[in-house]
C-alpha cells in the first residue's frame, strides 16, 4: 500500500479532535430528534395534522440518521459514503411516503387542529435550529457530515412551514395547507436525498479508484 494511501487513512490530531466534537454534536442531535419524534407523533395523531406526522417521521428518520453517522464516524470514507447512500434512500422514500399520504388525504383527511399544530411546530423549530447551529460547522465535509446538515437545516424550513400552515388552516378553515406543506416537505426529503445520493456515488467511486491505485502500486 502506498504512504498516500496510509496517510488518507490515518486521522491527523486536527482530525481527531474534530471527530471527537463531531461525535458529541451527534449525540446531542441524536437525543433532540428522538424527543421530538415522540412529542410530534403524539402531538400529530391527537391533531389530525399530516404535516405534524410528516415531521414526526423525518425526526424519526434523522435520529435513526445520527446513530448510522455516529456507527461509522471513524470509518474508512468507503463505509462512510455506503452510509450516506443508505441515508439518502431513507430521505427519498420519507418523501414519496408524504407525497402518497398527501394524495390520500385530499379524498379521506378531515380539519387538523391549528393551534396544536402552532405549538408544536415551534418548539419543533427551537429544538431544530439548535441541532443545525451545532452541525453549521461541518456543513463542508463528507457526503455523511453534509447529508447531517442538510436534514437538520431542511427540518428547520419544514418546522417554519408548519407554522405558516397552522396559520392557514386556522384562517380559511380548510386542511388544504397542511396537505400543501406535506407535499412541500416531502419535496425537500427527495431534493436533499438525490443530492447526497450523488455526493456520496462519487466518493464511493473515487475511493474505489484510489484503492485500485494504491494496491497497483
Amino acid at each position: 500500500m502506498s504512504a498516500h494511501c496510509c496517510e488518507h487513512e490515518t486521522p491527523n490530531a486536527t482530525q481527531v479532535v474534530n471527530l471527537a466534537r463531531y461525535r458529541r454534536v451527534l449525540w446531542i442531535a441524536l437525543l433532540v430528534n428522538a424527543s421530538m419524534f415522540l412529542i410530534e407523533i403524539t402531538a400529530g395523531m391527537a391533531s389530525g395534522s399530516l404535516s405534524l406526522l410528516a415531521d414526526a417521521i423525518d425526526f424519526a428518520g434523522d435520529a435513526l440518521n445520527y446513530g448510522v453517522s455516529l456507527a461509522v464516524l471513524a470509518s474508512a470514507l468507503a463505509w462512510r459514503s455506503r452510509a450516506a447512500l443508505l441515508k439518502a434512500v431513507s430521505m427519498m422514500g420519507f418523501g414519496l411516503y408524504v407525497l402518497g399520504q398527501a394524495v390520500w388525504s385530499v379524498w379521506n383527511g378531515h380539519l387538523p387542529d391549528a393551534a396544536t399544530m402552532g405549538v408544536v411546530a415551534a418548539l419543533a423549530l427551537i429544538s431544530n435550529v439548535a441541532v443545525a447551529w451545532l452541525l453549521y460547522a461541518f456543513r463542508e465535509g463528507d457526503a455523511n457530515m453534509r447529508s447531517v446538515w442538510l436534514c437538520s437545516r431542511n427540518d428547520a424550513i419544514g418546522n417554519v412551514a408548519v407554522m405558516l400552515a397552522a396559520l392557514g388552516v386556522f384562517g380559511t378553515g380548510s386542511a388544504w395547507p397542511d396537505l400543501a406543506v406535506a407535499a412541500l416537505m416531502a419535496a425537500l426529503a427527495l431534493r436533499g436525498g438525490w443530492q447526497v445520493w450523488r455526493q456520496a456515488h462519487g466518493e464511493l467511486n473515487g475511493a474505489r479508484l484510489q484503492d485500485a491505485h494504491g494496491h497497483g502500486q
